[in-house]
């Protein structure tokens, strides 16, 4: 007969030491069982009660921790060690780009509009690297060259349909030149998609095994840039032959908004507005809007008296501007209340109908154009990026200064031609369109024909 258990066994009838030697020893292997149970249930009850324990102290949502509150106060730029030396390098950079810009405004509308165009080319390079792999690059040659002249025709068929008028209004004089040009004008959407379609068959030749995936996000990608690039910048060419005045101002409130938001931040920022842009402030940003409001009043004022800035360009020369400046620019009269003639030296003030829409400029300005920076600030923060290139000291790109330049253009553009271009058509817009439409027979035909027919008129009347 054999006695069992779960633990140990052995033969009855055995010797007494021998059993008691398999005894014990069997013993010590129950207590080292029972040892290592007990502990595991006491880790297992110990981590249950921490997992309790942390359930009734997870924080809700709304809550924020000290430690990341801390750190965000920490980013502000009035608790900034270095922000005295990035301050003065910042100015110094602002007072060079302000000088440059002004200089160029002198010189004239052709002069800008290259300006423009040299910022398009420094933004779609910044952004063309974002996603540039070496490792990839080296194995498409010619790849980037794609895009460049995806780039190209895109500023030849956005260009091309501002500047037609300009364009025709400055060959008049020369009868061939006015052919070419009225030809390539007939033809400027053709050739675009042709030029667009080429590119979109060397892409195809191009694609190659195991790189489909970053050919074809290269190739979304370029098309995104030419969306935000060309379709908003191109806004801006035309609010400058509009007149100057419809491009510079915008431009100005833009780059008063962020210097007034700079320095009101600099020194009383203290409650973060955002956090894909932690340097912004509530306070910043509330100095800045009433700082742009002013500076939108007084300075369509200052603008408003300079022919410069208010004529229209009609073609592509460079000469100086004459013009009727028009209802807008033509100083209306309000007298002051009585109260106010004790201490005012002035019984009235004058004021520019434009100045009442540069209001709306500054609110703009102040309160949806910043919502370009914050875009690109998380457009940054999704690539990890501090900026998008180093080509200005103390504020990175071409791109980290164009973002809410790019939203404002639109705007003022859109406002312009919705609130301030006259409804109705005009001699300039009949003539526009038979220079642009009519060969020149066609021409001389309606021209000889209106002389016929005024010939006939005055013969009647007489």
């Amino acid at each position: 007969m054999r006695a069992k258990n779960r633990f140990f066994s052995y033969p009855v009838g055995k010797s007494s030491s021998s059993a008691h030697e398999k005894v014990s020893s069997c013993f010590f292997c129950a207590w080292l069982i029972t040892k290592h149970l007990i502990a595991m249930k006491d880790s297992s009850s110990s981590d249950t009660s921490n997992y309790l324990g942390r359930v009734r102290h997870r924080k809700h949502p709304s809550e924020v921790s000290p430690d990341a509150d801390k750190a965000n106060r920490s980013n502000l730029l009035v608790n900034d060690r270095n922000k005295y030396k990035s301050m003065l390098i910042r100015t110094y950079s602002s007072v060079w780009m302000i000088g440059v810009f002004s200089f160029i405004i002198y010189m004239g509308h052709l002069y800008i509009w290259a300006l423009i165009v040299v910022i398009q080319i420094f933004m779609a390079r910044e952004l063309f690297s974002l996603l540039r792999r070496s490792n990839e690059e080296r194995q498409l040659p010619g790849f980037r060259l794609l895009n460049w002249h995806f780039f190209f025709t895109a500023m030849l068929f956005t260009y091309g349909r501002f500047l037609t008028r300009q364009l025709v209004n400055t060959v008049t004089s020369d009868k061939l030149l006015c052919q070419l040009v009225s030809g390539l004008i007939k033809y400027q959407m053709f050739i675009c998609y042709f030029l667009y379609i080429a590119g979109f068959v060397w892409f195809i030749l191009t694609l190659k095994k195991k790189m489909y995936k970053y050919q074809f996000s290269q190739f979304a990608w370029t098309h995104m840039i030419l969306l935000m690039v060309f379709i908003q910048s191109a806004f801006t060419v035309a609010n400058i032959f509009e007149g100057i005045f419809w491009f510079l101002l915008p431009a100005s409130l833009i780059i008063i908004n962020d210097i007034a938001a700079y320095f009101v931040g600099f020194f009383f920022g203290r409650t973060p507005l955002i956090k894909l842009s932690p340097k912004k402030t509530w306070e910043g940003f509330i100095g800045a809007s009433v700082a742009t409001l002013l500076s939108a009043f007084v300075l369509a004022n200052i603008m408003g008296h300079f022919q410069w800035l208010t004529c229209p360009r009609k073609d592509l020369s460079i000469g100086w501007l004459h013009c009727d400046p028009g209802p807008l620019f033509r100083p209306e009269y309000f007298s002051l209340p009585a109260l106010m003639h004790q201490w005012s030296p002035w019984k009235e003030v004058a004021i520019l109908p434009v100045q009442w829409h540069a209001l709306a400029f500054g609110l703009f300005a102040s309160i949806i154009a910043p919502f370009g920076g914050f875009f690109a600030s998380g457009f940054k923060r999704a690539f990890k990026l501090k900026d998008f290139g180093d080509s200005i000291p103390g504020h990175g790109g071409i791109t980290d200064r164009m973002d809410c330049q790019m939203v404002m253009a639109v705007f003022a553009y859109i406002y312009h031609q919705s609130f301030v271009m006259p409804p109705s058509f005009s001699l300039e817009m009949f003539l526009d369109q038979i220079l642009r439409n009519l060969t020149i027979e066609e021409q001389q035909l309606l021209y000889e024909q209106l002389g016929n027919f005024f010939q006939a008129r005055r013969s009647l009347q007489a």
